[in-house]
Protein backbone atom coordinates (compact mmCIF):
# COMPACT_ATOMS: atom_id res chain seq x y z
CA UNK A 1 0.00 0.00 0.00
CA UNK A 2 1.03 3.50 -1.07
CA UNK A 3 1.86 6.26 2.00
CA UNK A 4 0.91 9.63 0.32
CA UNK A 5 1.77 12.73 1.58
CA UNK A 6 0.06 15.19 -0.32
CA UNK A 7 1.09 19.31 0.51
CA UNK A 8 -0.87 22.10 -0.10
CA UNK A 9 2.57 24.01 -0.76
CA UNK A 10 5.17 25.74 -2.78
CA UNK A 11 7.22 23.21 -4.18
CA UNK A 12 10.40 25.11 -3.28
CA UNK A 13 9.54 25.41 0.31
CA UNK A 14 8.01 21.96 0.64
CA UNK A 15 11.36 20.65 -0.70
CA UNK A 16 13.30 22.85 1.34
CA UNK A 17 12.45 20.57 4.24
CA UNK A 18 13.19 17.08 2.44
CA UNK A 19 16.58 15.62 3.54
CA UNK A 20 18.96 15.27 0.99
CA UNK A 21 19.25 12.14 -1.12
CA UNK A 22 16.19 10.80 0.02
CA UNK A 23 13.90 10.55 -3.04
CA UNK A 24 14.22 7.31 -5.83
CA UNK A 25 12.06 8.50 -8.91
CA UNK A 26 10.95 12.18 -9.45
CA UNK A 27 7.86 12.57 -12.70
CA UNK A 28 6.78 15.72 -13.23
CA UNK A 29 5.32 18.42 -15.59
CA UNK A 30 6.06 22.52 -14.28
CA UNK A 31 3.85 24.51 -15.75
CA UNK A 32 5.12 25.47 -19.18
CA UNK A 33 5.41 29.54 -19.37
CA UNK A 34 3.20 29.47 -22.31
CA UNK A 35 -0.28 31.46 -21.16
CA UNK A 36 -1.96 28.19 -19.53
CA UNK A 37 -4.97 29.17 -17.46
CA UNK A 38 -4.76 27.47 -14.51
CA UNK A 39 -6.30 28.38 -11.39
CA UNK A 40 -3.78 30.13 -8.82
CA UNK A 41 -0.14 30.17 -11.04
CA UNK A 42 0.74 33.12 -13.19
CA UNK A 43 1.70 31.30 -16.42
CA UNK A 44 3.20 34.18 -17.77
CA UNK A 45 6.83 34.99 -16.75
CA UNK A 46 9.36 36.89 -18.86
CA UNK A 47 11.69 34.34 -19.94
CA UNK A 48 14.59 34.77 -17.88
CA UNK A 49 12.63 34.82 -14.37
CA UNK A 50 10.96 31.72 -15.73
CA UNK A 51 14.13 29.97 -16.64
CA UNK A 52 15.42 31.47 -13.40
CA UNK A 53 12.65 30.04 -11.11
CA UNK A 54 13.05 26.57 -12.78
CA UNK A 55 16.47 26.15 -12.19
CA UNK A 56 16.14 26.53 -8.54
CA UNK A 57 13.21 23.89 -8.19
CA UNK A 58 15.35 21.87 -10.03
CA UNK A 59 18.31 22.69 -7.47
CA UNK A 60 15.92 21.23 -5.15
CA UNK A 61 15.05 18.32 -6.84
CA UNK A 62 18.83 17.59 -7.74
CA UNK A 63 19.79 17.88 -3.67
CA UNK A 64 16.98 15.10 -2.34
CA UNK A 65 17.28 12.94 -5.73
CA UNK A 66 19.43 10.04 -4.66
CA UNK A 67 22.49 9.15 -6.61
CA UNK A 68 20.82 6.20 -8.06
CA UNK A 69 17.68 8.26 -8.67
CA UNK A 70 15.92 9.38 -12.20
CA UNK A 71 14.69 13.05 -12.92
CA UNK A 72 11.86 12.70 -15.84
CA UNK A 73 10.50 16.17 -16.69
CA UNK A 74 7.68 16.35 -19.52
CA UNK A 75 7.60 19.86 -20.71
CA UNK A 76 6.22 20.58 -24.17
CA UNK A 77 6.16 23.63 -26.09
CA UNK A 78 4.40 26.39 -28.75
CA UNK A 79 5.02 26.50 -32.20
CA UNK A 80 5.58 30.14 -31.93
CA UNK A 81 7.75 29.58 -28.96
CA UNK A 82 9.81 26.05 -29.82
CA UNK A 83 12.94 26.57 -28.27
CA UNK A 84 11.14 26.20 -24.48
CA UNK A 85 12.13 22.70 -23.70
CA UNK A 86 15.71 22.92 -24.93
CA UNK A 87 16.33 26.08 -23.45
CA UNK A 88 15.10 24.07 -20.06
CA UNK A 89 17.45 21.45 -20.62
CA UNK A 90 20.39 23.96 -20.90
CA UNK A 91 19.87 25.78 -17.79
CA UNK A 92 19.77 22.25 -16.09
CA UNK A 93 22.60 21.09 -17.72
CA UNK A 94 25.12 23.69 -17.69
CA UNK A 95 24.88 24.96 -14.09
CA UNK A 96 28.30 23.68 -12.26
CA UNK A 97 26.97 20.42 -10.72
CA UNK A 98 23.84 20.24 -12.62
CA UNK A 99 21.75 17.35 -14.43
CA UNK A 100 23.10 14.87 -16.47
CA UNK A 101 20.67 14.37 -19.62
CA UNK A 102 20.38 10.55 -19.60
CA UNK A 103 17.67 9.65 -22.21
CA UNK A 104 14.95 12.15 -24.71
CA UNK A 105 11.66 10.48 -25.19
CA UNK A 106 9.58 11.99 -27.19
CA UNK A 107 5.93 11.73 -25.93
CA UNK A 108 3.81 10.93 -29.15
CA UNK A 109 0.22 12.18 -28.39
CA UNK A 110 -1.19 11.80 -31.43
CA UNK A 111 -0.03 9.93 -35.07
CA UNK A 112 -1.58 9.26 -38.63
CA UNK A 113 -0.22 6.23 -39.89
CA UNK A 114 -0.20 4.76 -43.65
CA UNK A 115 -0.12 1.31 -43.68
CA UNK A 116 0.72 -1.14 -46.72
CA UNK A 117 -1.80 -0.78 -48.48
CA UNK A 118 -2.15 2.80 -48.21
CA UNK A 119 -5.04 3.06 -46.08
CA UNK A 120 -4.20 6.52 -43.77
CA UNK A 121 -5.24 5.55 -40.39
CA UNK A 122 -5.13 8.13 -37.19
CA UNK A 123 -4.80 7.39 -33.89
CA UNK A 124 -4.84 9.25 -30.28
CA UNK A 125 -5.80 13.08 -29.50
CA UNK A 126 -4.49 16.77 -30.28
CA UNK A 127 -5.40 20.33 -30.22
CA UNK A 128 -5.92 21.40 -33.59
CA UNK A 129 -3.88 24.61 -34.50
CA UNK A 130 -5.94 27.23 -36.72
CA UNK A 131 -2.91 28.39 -38.85
CA UNK A 132 -1.58 29.03 -41.89
CA UNK A 133 2.29 29.01 -40.74
CA UNK A 134 2.45 26.11 -38.34
CA UNK A 135 1.35 22.45 -38.31
CA UNK A 136 -0.55 20.80 -35.50
CA UNK A 137 2.06 20.07 -32.48
CA UNK A 138 1.19 16.51 -31.46
CA UNK A 139 4.06 15.65 -29.28
CA UNK A 140 5.88 16.38 -26.23
CA UNK A 141 9.20 15.84 -24.35
CA UNK A 142 10.01 13.77 -21.36
CA UNK A 143 13.77 14.09 -20.41
CA UNK A 144 15.46 11.77 -18.39
CA UNK A 145 17.94 13.25 -16.10
CA UNK A 146 20.16 11.55 -13.58
CA UNK A 147 23.26 12.98 -11.27
CA UNK A 148 25.74 10.66 -13.25
CA UNK A 149 24.63 10.02 -16.41
CA UNK A 150 24.98 6.06 -15.97
CA UNK A 151 22.19 5.47 -13.93
CA UNK A 152 21.42 1.74 -15.52
CA UNK A 153 17.33 1.65 -16.42
CA UNK A 154 15.18 -1.54 -17.07
CA UNK A 155 14.67 -1.27 -20.85
CA UNK A 156 12.60 -4.52 -21.50
CA UNK A 157 9.87 -3.57 -18.36
CA UNK A 158 8.88 -1.19 -21.22
CA UNK A 159 9.67 -3.92 -24.54
CA UNK A 160 7.74 -4.58 -27.34
CA UNK A 161 7.78 -7.87 -29.44
CA UNK A 162 9.98 -8.24 -32.53
CA UNK A 163 8.61 -7.95 -35.73
CA UNK A 164 10.96 -9.87 -37.51
CA UNK A 165 11.21 -13.09 -35.00
CA UNK A 166 14.61 -14.11 -36.96
CA UNK A 167 16.33 -11.18 -35.10
CA UNK A 168 15.48 -13.99 -31.71
CA UNK A 169 17.82 -15.88 -32.98
CA UNK A 170 20.34 -13.56 -34.72
CA UNK A 171 21.27 -11.25 -31.32
CA UNK A 172 22.61 -12.70 -29.11
CA UNK A 173 21.41 -9.88 -26.37
CA UNK A 174 18.01 -11.23 -27.07
CA UNK A 175 19.12 -13.96 -25.07
CA UNK A 176 16.14 -16.07 -26.83
CA UNK A 177 13.37 -13.43 -25.72
CA UNK A 178 10.68 -11.88 -27.90
CA UNK A 179 11.02 -8.55 -26.19
CA UNK A 180 12.89 -5.37 -27.67
CA UNK A 181 13.88 -2.02 -26.16
CA UNK A 182 10.55 -0.09 -27.32
CA UNK A 183 13.02 3.06 -28.17
CA UNK A 184 12.74 6.44 -27.27
CA UNK A 185 9.03 7.38 -28.98
CA UNK A 186 5.85 6.51 -26.56
CA UNK A 187 2.82 6.66 -28.17
CA UNK A 188 0.42 7.21 -25.46
CA UNK A 189 -2.96 9.03 -26.17
CA UNK A 190 -5.40 11.00 -23.90
CA UNK A 191 -8.15 8.59 -22.87
CA UNK A 192 -11.36 9.84 -23.98
CA UNK A 193 -13.97 11.93 -21.95
CA UNK A 194 -17.29 13.30 -21.87
CA UNK A 195 -16.32 16.70 -19.34
CA UNK A 196 -12.86 18.15 -19.27
CA UNK A 197 -15.06 19.79 -15.73
CA UNK A 198 -15.94 16.38 -13.77
CA UNK A 199 -13.14 14.24 -15.65
CA UNK A 200 -9.95 16.20 -16.08
CA UNK A 201 -10.35 19.80 -14.19
CA UNK A 202 -6.79 20.49 -15.01
CA UNK A 203 -5.93 22.58 -18.20
CA UNK A 204 -2.43 20.62 -18.75
CA UNK A 205 -2.22 16.82 -17.77
CA UNK A 206 -0.25 13.84 -18.59
CA UNK A 207 -1.94 10.93 -18.89
CA UNK A 208 -1.53 8.18 -15.67
CA UNK A 209 0.10 5.67 -17.93
CA UNK A 210 2.83 8.50 -18.76
CA UNK A 211 4.27 8.30 -15.44
CA UNK A 212 3.47 4.77 -14.88
CA UNK A 213 6.15 3.63 -18.04
CA UNK A 214 8.29 5.97 -16.49
CA UNK A 215 8.42 4.20 -12.75
CA UNK A 216 8.69 1.00 -14.82
CA UNK A 217 11.52 2.42 -16.72
CA UNK A 218 13.94 3.34 -13.78
CA UNK A 219 13.70 -0.27 -12.18
CA UNK A 220 11.21 -2.72 -10.44
CA UNK A 221 9.78 -1.06 -7.37
CA UNK A 222 9.49 -5.05 -5.72
CA UNK A 223 13.18 -4.91 -6.26
CA UNK A 224 13.68 -2.03 -4.50
CA UNK A 225 14.18 0.49 -6.82
CA UNK A 226 11.37 3.14 -6.38
CA UNK A 227 11.01 3.40 -2.70
CA UNK A 228 10.03 7.50 -2.60
CA UNK A 229 8.59 8.88 -5.62
CA UNK A 230 7.78 12.75 -5.62
CA UNK A 231 5.97 15.30 -7.98
CA UNK A 232 6.74 19.13 -7.30
CA UNK A 233 3.93 20.09 -9.38
CA UNK A 234 0.89 17.58 -8.36
CA UNK A 235 -2.12 18.81 -10.56
CA UNK A 236 -4.98 16.67 -10.28
CA UNK A 237 -2.56 13.91 -9.04
CA UNK A 238 -1.89 11.48 -12.03
CA UNK A 239 1.99 10.84 -10.85
CA UNK A 240 0.32 9.89 -7.50
CA UNK A 241 -2.26 7.65 -9.14
CA UNK A 242 0.44 5.78 -11.31
CA UNK A 243 2.52 5.32 -7.62
CA UNK A 244 -0.50 3.48 -6.20
CA UNK A 245 -1.31 1.19 -9.39
CA UNK A 246 2.77 0.35 -9.46
CA UNK A 247 3.21 -0.26 -5.53
CA UNK A 248 5.66 2.47 -4.74
CA UNK A 249 5.31 2.38 -0.75
CA UNK A 250 5.72 6.16 -0.50
CA UNK A 251 5.01 9.33 -2.28
CA UNK A 252 5.41 13.06 -2.03
CA UNK A 253 3.61 15.79 -4.02
CA UNK A 254 3.32 19.51 -3.43
CA UNK A 255 0.52 21.48 -5.19
CA UNK A 256 -0.41 25.47 -4.63
CA UNK A 257 -4.25 25.06 -5.43
CA UNK A 258 -6.23 23.67 -3.21
CA UNK A 259 -9.14 22.84 -5.56
CA UNK A 260 -6.63 20.13 -7.61
CA UNK A 261 -5.61 19.20 -4.76
CA UNK A 262 -8.54 18.15 -2.94
CA UNK A 263 -9.70 16.48 -6.77
CA UNK A 264 -6.30 14.12 -6.24
CA UNK A 265 -6.89 12.82 -3.08
CA UNK A 266 -10.65 11.91 -4.10
CA UNK A 267 -8.85 10.30 -7.04
CA UNK A 268 -7.05 8.04 -4.71
CA UNK A 269 -10.16 8.07 -2.18
CA UNK A 270 -7.82 9.74 0.54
Amino acid sequence: MTKFDLRCEDCLKGMSQLPNERVDLVVTSPPYNLGVRYGKFSDRQDRQSYLRWCREWAAQVQRILKPSGSFFLNIGSAPSNPMLPHEIVIELTCASGGFVLQNTIHWIKSISIEDREGEVRSYGHFKPISSKRFLNDCHEYIFHFTKTGRVEIDRLALGVPYQDKSNIARWRHTHGSDLRCRGNTWFIPYETIQSRAKERPHPATFPVQLAEWCIKLHGPVDAGHVQTMLDPFLGIGNSALAALRCGVKRFIGFETDETYLAEAKRRLAL
